[in-house]
């Protein structure tokens, strides 16, 4: 079967791909940009916009061939032209429309357990689910609980791991101790998948992807503990206070995992029907893993520890490269022309082109300093804050050799500089 997958790329999304590829099944990914992952660099990609394409004329040409639809794609929270109604409801309306023009009849949706009251990006997605259920379409629309992998993670999933090996405390917030979640493996969603698409065409049918145990938070978190092989902690309990205001500050800076959504998830509980598990495995056929049983099926890697340790300490350090290359800017404007003049006493240039050449510098430090805060193009800032300092460290050194000796080792210092922007340009994700 062809199937066209958008969301493709994503942490469900790839894993999906890949059971439908296992499967036997021809895999066309709708990804924006059509750009190829290489990670499937044998698979067809077409271009797509969740944000922009809602119409069902601008999913018809890529329909061509397509026996089967599943929709991955989503959005955690708002972010410039990505507005919930359009990713959650017009996109995936358009594109089901388009389906029923072409005679595409399945149709898998990925869709979120929970209930409106924990915020937008629920309730967009079940006005999604609804619309879909309104056409004349066999759609299974799958609502899973808390997905993990034991093979990778990202966004809220990289989070929970992070929290899982601070050093000594594991931090919970006090509401989630109770039993919050079920937890799904990420390959058992994409079975279920498979599955879904390889039943006899029936009625449409909404499904609660649910793991067989309910947790809480904090024994979810030190049951990854003990996978991560990191010595035991104690949990920490803190007041949904301070949850509520990190979670309102995540949500205001517009980036990462925490927000108010994962809060009110947690708060709320984001448990399935009582019924959801036997109806999921008299559907599908399919009985999904544990916890503990997906953990010991995929033993952690000393890379599955440095991620989790360095999720949280590397932010810190672009934070704190932010502000030192604010520092120096500020410093190198308000630094007297007689000051700066005696820095370069003994090299080759003159009194004017001195003072030029420092306010330049200093006013280039700012607008790095700024766009690595806001982590505009980071990997473009990163590279720019690297090739700055090398030239720094290259040109002063050369010009002005006595400053390798200074006492404070102001030159000194850059070799780590060096090596702290070179580790995060590294690890900083293409998207």
């Amino acid at each position: 079967m062809r199937v066209l997958v958008t969301g493709a790329y994503g942490f469900i999304g790839a894993s999906i791909v890949a059971a439908l590829l296992a499967a036997g099944h021809e895999v066309v990914c709708a990804v924006r940009g059509a750009r190829i992952d290489q990670r499937f660099p044998t698979l067809r990609a077409v271009a797509c916009d969740m944000a922009r394409d809602l119409r069902s004329e601008d999913w018809l040409p890529r329909l061509d061939g397509i026996e089967a639809v599943v929709n991955c794609a989503g959005i955690l929270r708002e972010r410039g032209t990505e507005r919930f109604e359009a990713v959650h409801v017009q996109a995936p309306l358009a594109l089901y429309r388009a389906c029923a023009q072409r005679g595409v009849q399945r149709v898998v949706q990925i869709s979120a357990l929970g209930s409106e009251r924990d915020g937008l990006f629920i309730a967009s997605k079940h006005r999604g689910d609804a619309e879909l259920l309104a056409l004349p379409l066999t759609a299974t629309i799958l609502r899973p609980s808390l997905v993990y992998s034991a093979r990778g993670s990202y966004g809220g999933t990289s989070l929970l791991r992070a929290m899982a090996a601070l050093p000594w405390l594991i931090t919970v917030p006090r509401s989630a101790l109770r039993p919050c979640v079920q937890p799904i493996a990420a390959e058992d969603v994409a079975l279920a998948v498979v599955a879904a698409l390889a039943r006899p065409t029936q009625h449409s049918q909404v499904l609660e992807l649910v793991g067989p145990q309910a947790m809480g938070l904090g024994d979810y978190l030190q049951r990854w503990r003990r996978w991560l092989d990191l010595p035991p902690a104690r949990l920490w309990p803190v007041p949904d206070g301070p949850v509520r205001l990190a979670s309102r500050v995540g949500e205001a800076l517009g980036r990462g995992p925490l927000g108010e959504t994962m809060r009110r998830m947690l708060e709320h509980g984001n448990l399935g029907q009582t019924d959801a598990l036997t109806r999921m495995q008299e559907a599908l056929s399919l009985a999904p893993r544990s916890l503990e049983q997906a953990l010991a099926e995929a033993p952690s890697q000393e890379q599955d520890r440095w991620h989790a340790r360095l999720y949280l300490a590397l932010p810190l350090l672009r934070l704190s490269l932010a502000l030192l290359w604010l520092a120096s800017g500020v410093v190198g404007w308000l630094l007297p022309a007689s000051a700066v003049v005696a820095a370069g006493a003994g090299g080759p240039l003159a009194t004017a082109p001195m003072l030029a050449l420092a306010r330049a510098t200093a006013s280039l430090d700012l607008l790095l300093g700024a766009l690595c805060l806001l982590r505009w193009r980071p990997r473009w800032v990163l590279a720019a804050m690297l090739a700055m300092l090398l030239g720094y460290t290259v040109g002063i050194g050369l010009l002005w050799p006595q400053h390798w000796l200074d006492p404070f080792g102001g030159l000194l210092k850059n070799l780590p500089l060096l090596a702290a922007l070179i580790a995060l340009l590294a690890v900083e994700p293409r998207r």
